[in-house]
């Protein structure tokens, strides 16, 4: 039996968050998902009865310190334009 595996258009990986990077083929009991950028995979009965085991590695429950860009902010002045006189 030939497995073919196909990309799942707009699909978002659970761990790494990239778009675009996720494929998933089936098998004789179970379908399977991996990520071709963090090599993300995880597998499901077809019938159902498989349950994840724990909470899955993600870039947010990893831990460590995020960097956030600084923020600048914004000044609305009025269109003077729709001032009435």
């Amino acid at each position: 039996m030939t497995i073919v595996k196909r990309f799942i258009a707009g699909a978002v990986c659970p761990r790494c968050g990239e778009m675009d990077t996720l494929k998933m083929y089936r098998d004789d009991t179970h379908e399977h998902r991996e990520c071709v950028r963090c090599d993300f995979s995880d597998a499901m009965a077809l019938d159902g009865s498989d349950q994840p085991k724990g909470e899955i590695d993600t870039r947010v429950n990893r831990g460590g310190k995020v960097e956030l860009e600084p923020a600048q902010p914004l000044n609305f002045v009025p269109n003077p334009s729709n001032t009435k006189h």
